[in-house]
Formats: C-alpha cells, sequence, structure tokens
C-alpha cells in the first residue's frame, strides 16, 4: 500500500482517535482545573453541542462527494495545484501547506465576522453562554459546509501534501477544543504558550459579549495572525472570570437547545457585532 493510500485508510481511526483522546483530556482538566465557574447545567450544553457535532458530520457527508484529504490525494495523482508544478521539498511543501490553511481559516472566520449574512451562521458559535470544550464543536452545519468549500478550494489551487491536510485537519480540531476550554494555566505558561499556539485565555476573549473584544483574537490555532494583522487583544477588559460570555441576543437556557441553535440564523437581526457594523447600533 502507498504512502497515500496509507493516510487516506487511517484517516478516520486517526481524526476520531483524537478527538476523543483530546475532549476526553480537556473535559478532566476542566472538572480539576476550571477557570471559570459555570452558568448553564453541563448536561444542557453538552447533550446539544454534542449533537451538533453528529449533524455537521452527515452533512459534511451528504454534501461532498470527497473531502480535503481525499482531495488533495487526487490532486496529487492529477498533478493539480501549486505544489505540484514545482518541485518542493516534501518537509517544505507540508510546512507551507499547513500554515496556508492556517492562515485561510483566519481570513475566513474574519470573514465571518465582517459579512452580516455569514455572522448570521457564526454567531451560532458565539451564543453559547458558557465557554467550554464543547464550544470549540459548536458549529451551525452551514458554516462547516461553506468552510470545507473554502478549503477544498485552497487545495486545488495550493496542491498541498495529502499528509500536511491531514495534520492541519487534526491540529485544527485538537487546537480549537483545547483553546476553547474552561481550564486554567498558570500566567508564565499561558505566555510561553501564546508565542506558538491559541491558549484558552486569548481565545476566550474572543468570545465577549462587547463587540470590540468579539472581534479580537480570530486564530484557532497560531496565534501569528492576530498579532501580524492587528486583531489582538491580550486581555478582557472586566477579567477572565468577571466577563460575560456569548452575545446579547439568545440569552436564555431554552436557546441552548439543539432546535433553537439550527434556526438562528433567521432569529433576530444580524446587527450590533459584523465589524462593519454600525457603532450607533
Amino acid at each position: 500500500m502507498s504512502t497515500t493510500e496509507t493516510i487516506f485508510a487511517a484517516e478516520p481511526q486517526l481524526r476520531l482517535g483524537v478527538f476523543l483522546g483530546v475532549l476526553v483530556i480537556m473535559a478532566l482538566w476542566e472538572l480539576l482545573a476550571p477557570r471559570r465557574r459555570r452558568d448553564i447545567p453541563r448536561v444542557i450544553r453538552w447533550s446539544n453541542n454534542l449533537a451538533l457535532v453528529v449533524i455537521d458530520a452527515i452533512v459534511l457527508r451528504l454534501t461532498f462527494p470527497i473531502l480535503a484529504v481525499g482531495l488533495a490525494i487526487m490532486a496529487q495523482d492529477r498533478g493539480w495545484g501549486l505544489f505540484n508544478f514545482i518541485d518542493a521539498p516534501a518537509w517544505l511543501a507540508v510546512f507551507v501547506s499547513v500554515v496556508v490553511l492556517d492562515l485561510v481559516i483566519y481570513l475566513q472566520h474574519v470573514m465571518f465576522h465582517a459579512v452580516p449574512a455569514l455572522w448570521r451562521f457564526h454567531r451560532m458559535h458565539h451564543a453559547d453562554l458558557d465557554f467550554d470544550v464543547t464550544t470549540g464543536l459548536r458549529f451551525h452545519p452551514v458554516e462547516i459546509v461553506l468552510s470545507m468549500g473554502i478549503k477544498l478550494a485552497l487545495v486545488l489551487v495550493l496542491g498541498p501534501p495529502a499528509i500536511a491536510v491531514l495534520m492541519f485537519e487534526v491540529l485544527l480540531n485538537a487546537t480549537a477544543m483545547f483553546n476553547h476550554s474552561n481550564v486554567r494555566l498558570p500566567l508564565i505558561v499561558d505566555r510561553f504558550l501564546r508565542l506558538i499556539v491559541v491558549t484558552p485565555d486569548m481565545h476566550r476573549v474572543h468570545h465577549s459579549i462587547l463587540p470590540e473584544e468579539t472581534n479580537s483574537n480570530f486564530g484557532f490555532n497560531l496565534p501569528w495572525w492576530d498579532w501580524l494583522l492587528g486583531t489582538y487583544r491580550a486581555q478582557p477588559l472586566a477579567g477572565h472570570e468577571a466577563m460575560t460570555i456569548g452575545i446579547e441576543q439568545f440569552r436564555t437556557p431554552r436557546d441552548q437547545w439543539l432546535d433553537r441553535m439550527l434556526v438562528q440564523p433567521v432569529k433576530e437581526p444580524a446587527s450590533g457585532y459584523p465589524i462593519n457594523r454600525d457603532k450607533n447600533d
């Protein structure tokens, strides 16, 4: 069996194993060293947030005949994309591909905050009234489909090695759960980690109810883009324990149920939070 065939065959087991492993580790960490007090019972939030994971996976499989890793293998076989035209060292192609994929996800995240129609879908992620490991899995199915479409287009243009796409997908899922976790890190550890990865304290600012803080710290994996592009904010104005999580809309426990979350894009106006909003809203 070739390397690409091995990657394709191992992808489901690898992704599921890392997903479950990180989920369990972060959930236990949250129990042992929580950063903030919980306001909504875990059983309500976890059951509904995790149900979204199942729905998102089903929708992706029904929407796309092939996903990012499979398309990378197809592109390699057919010579599509930049790295299938140039003779770059394998290590360089993998490194550049992972970094470029991460940059595009950062820019996509900014776009979902800048375009009101896209914010309608993304705000379901922000409407979580608590901030823990399952928040990193809570995305509207339409946003998941649009995000995969962007990744597939990038794979066609870039022609990244399949191993790079698999590494990125696994890293993105793992770091999203890590940096959404309600865990306490020593300040010196947090400062060091922020040099290489988005930490929970860094990303929690992004989930503040204040629009100026919501529109900061867009990175999911690498922190560099926020520093370089001027969207970095070190700490929330009210402090991590006192800050209010969520958005001004959808603030009842009933809004955290799956049926209500799925229809949030068509409920309430999309004003107040998009980056290009009217400051007088």
